[in-house]
């Protein structure tokens, strides 16, 4: 990242494998490659490693005892949160939303595993997710606690230099191997992952497209979310982007955040049955579906040279 250094630690497997899907590329009549994200290793591994890396080491500099973390039952961010304080010495609390499970199964099962304490909440909305996190704050802080609190996807301007650390593995891959990429593609949903990606763009000055599927919320709203993240990610590294930059779909949801819908579940099968590689209903399914959809309609060309960043979060399928 320039001559800047952030600290971090270094619980992720980095940089993460990076290789062409040969045989959905023939399938398809395209040039499909693979940022293996899924596999940065600690507690299964996904994109939340590369943004954990930088915030528990912020969090411990900081001198918490307590890190505070949000998300829906089978969030990937908990779990990793979970065993990132199972690792570093730190109590975990995870305020956990949705419709409580009968039965603790994958990324909860594995919560309760690396000893998180979990507050519930009878809520779909988000924000009432993150108000009760707010008010646990305060209430351990004034117990003595050391609090670190983290929102939502850990998306906050430390949290993204993960991914801005992510495009210039993509890049220094392309000087590397000769191979330059005309689009990425990948799911998008609390903005850190593409606010880092599209800081990243402007430092490394990749001319590429940055195709982020959203999985949450509508395009406007994460497109505003990902341009305020990024803006910040910008100060500390004294850069700026271009708002153009930032692409956001919203046509891969389907009915609500976390539904299945038949694209996902096919591309979950293709890649299955053409890769060995497994993807997830929430996230990497959709994003997947939608880099389909994209090339059988021909807004990809078949010479183009397409990169799906894998952000794991294929325990959902254990669900």
């Amino acid at each position: 990242m320039g001559t800047k250094i952030f600290n971090r630690l270094n619980y992720s497997l980095l940089p993460t494998p990076l290789h062409k899907l040969e045989n959905l590329s023939k399938y398809l009549n395209a040039n499909i490659y693979c940022k293996r994200d899924d596999l940065t290793g600690f507690a299964f591994g996904g994109n939340k490693t590369r943004k954990l890396d930088y915030l528990i080491y912020e969090a411990i500099e900081l001198g918490a005892d307590t890190i505070v973390a949000v998300g829906a039952y089978q969030s990937n961010f908990c779990r990793i949160a979970s065993a990132y304080g199972a690792a570093c010495g730190l109590d975990v609390r995870l305020v956990l939303g949705g419709k409580k499970p009968e039965k603790a199964t994958a990324n909860l099962m594995l919560d309760y595993l690396f000893g998180a304490d979990v507050v519930d909440v009878d809520s779909y909305e988000w924000n009432d997710w993150e108000e009760r996190a707010r008010l646990l704050t305060r209430g351990l802080t004034a117990e003595g606690k050391k609090v670190y609190s983290m929102p939502i996807g850990g998306s906050t301007k430390t949290g993204s230099l993960g991914y801005v650390d992510c495009m210039k593995e993509i890049t220094d891959y392309s000087d590397t191997s000769g191979i330059d990429f005309n689009n990425i593609f990948h799911a998008t949903g609390s903005a850190g992952t593409q606010s880092g990606l599209v800081v990243g763009k402007s430092l490394t000055g990749w001319e590429g497209s940055i195709n982020g599927i959203a999985i949450t919320k509508n395009s406007e709203q994460i497109k505003g979310e990902v341009i305020a993240l990024a803006e910040e990610t910008c100060k500390l590294l004294d850069i700026k982007i271009n708002d153009a930059d930032i692409i956001v779909d919203d046509n891969y949801i389907g009915e609500a955040y976390g539904t299945e819908t038949e694209g996902a579940r096919e591309a979950i099968s293709l890649f299955a049955k053409y890769e060995g590689i497994l993807l997830d209903n929430v996230y990497s399914g959709k994003a997947a579906a939608g880099m389909l959809d994209y090339i059988r309609k021909g807004l990809i060309k078949s010479s183009d040279k397409v990169l799906f960043i894998h952000t794991g979060g294929n325990i959902q399928l254990f669900k």
